[in-house]
């Protein structure tokens, strides 16, 4: 079984367009700090798996 098999990996595709919706959100000031540790974050779990 390949990576894309993983439940972890399906979940976490699923994952990271909810984060980049949730983080259009915040205020801008927020934007090169918690908003982009977020979506880095959120894109490394189907990258790492």
């Amino acid at each position: 079984m390949n990576h894309k098999g993983l439940d972890v990996w399906k979940v976490s595709i699923d994952l990271v367009p909810l984060v980049y919706k949730l983080t259009e959100a915040f205020p801008k000031s927020e934007h090169y700090g918690l908003v982009n540790q977020m979506r880095r974050s959120a894109v490394s779990i189907p990258s790492n798996t």
